[in-house]
């Protein structure tokens, strides 16, 4: 199968559009329409539907995209490290250690995970769960490879991609008046004075900014360093917590009701990963993760 047309495939597919395609891989628009007609041809049948709106993906479509993306990486991992044989330096550690703050980044991080498991069966990798004081700090003291964390922050020595810009949430008891506007949500003025639960001196100061709003530092009797604290403790009626909407998804909790702030600015979750690695398996692991988010339209604020 040629890589070639597996690119333009996954680049219409990523893009959904023929045009941003083929600017994206510096390629003519015919050369890239060319490839996919040459893969259907090699199906044959229809991977992509051409309507007047955006291009997608059939049913067939979505299953080629997601071998070809493993393909791809693949043979970007082989091109990397018959490099790194020919110019004489030693292989690079097995392995990929991927720090996972509470949910990541939503649906984006298992999507890559799993992604990558497929591109790259023959690497362990392993997932090693964050808390909130490890923003950046596993990552400096190299316990992991990447991380999945929030909110977006920009530190020496590490690059972020952002992969989801979502809506602000808090977290009350049931019990709290406040539990009524879990429908047609709050305002910021509303929730910036709650008994937010305290963090460890220790937890880096983007991470408590984040959680109280940039507002300084109200907090509950209760210590939080997981979700699953912060929620204990809300159930409970000892505080309250604050995340993105995704949150909700994922932490689903009897006696915890989640709140959509309506006016607070948007926060964004990121892959955070040490500027400069060498490792091909961070940039197999980096590029995967950020073509999903793209596809997933996780992007977009929602």
């Amino acid at each position: 199968m040629d890589l070639r047309r597996l690119s333009s495939f996954l680049a219409v597919v990523e893009e959904r559009h023929f045009g941003r395609a083929a600017a994206r891989l510096f390629r003519s628009p015919a050369a890239v329409t060319q490839h996919v007609q040459q893969l259907e041809r090699e199906f044959g049948t229809r991977l992509l539907d051409r309507g007047r709106g955006p291009v997608v993906p059939t049913a067939a479509g979505q299953r080629l995209a997601a071998h070809a993306r493993t393909l791809l990486a693949a043979a970007e991992a082989a091109v990397a490290d018959v490099t790194e044989a020919a110019a004489g330096r030693p292989a690079p550690r097995r392995g990929l250690r991927v720090g996972v703050m509470g949910h990541g980044s939503a649906e984006v991080t298992p999507a890559a995970v799993n992604a990558f498991r497929r591109a790259r069966p023959g690497v362990p990798l392993r997932l090693v769960q964050l808390d909130f004081t490890e923003h950046l700090s596993a990552l400096r003291e190299d316990r992991v490879d990447a991380a999945f964390v929030r909110p977006l922050v920009r530190a020496e020595g590490i690059e972020v991609d952002v992969l989801t810009t979502e809506q602000r949430i808090v977290a009350v008891s049931a019990r709290s008046p406040l539990a009524d506007a879990a429908r047609q949500g709050a305002r910021l003025a509303d929730v910036i004075d709650l008994p937010y639960l305290r963090l460890p001196a220790r937890t880096p100061r983007p991470f408590v900014d984040y959680l109280y709003f940039q507002d300084g530092e109200r907090r509950g009797p209760d210590c939080a360093l997981t979700p699953q604290d912060v929620l204990t403790s809300v159930a409970a009626g000892r505080g309250a917590g604050s995340g993105l909407k995704s949150f909700a998804r994922y932490y689903p909790w009897p006696g915890a009701v989640f709140v959509p702030v309506l006016d607070a600015p948007p926060a964004q979750s990121v892959l955070a990963t040490r500027a400069g690695d060498p490792h091909p398996e961070v940039r197999i692991f980096r590029a995967l993760t950020v073509a999903l988010a793209r596809e997933l339209g996780a992007y977009a604020a929602r």
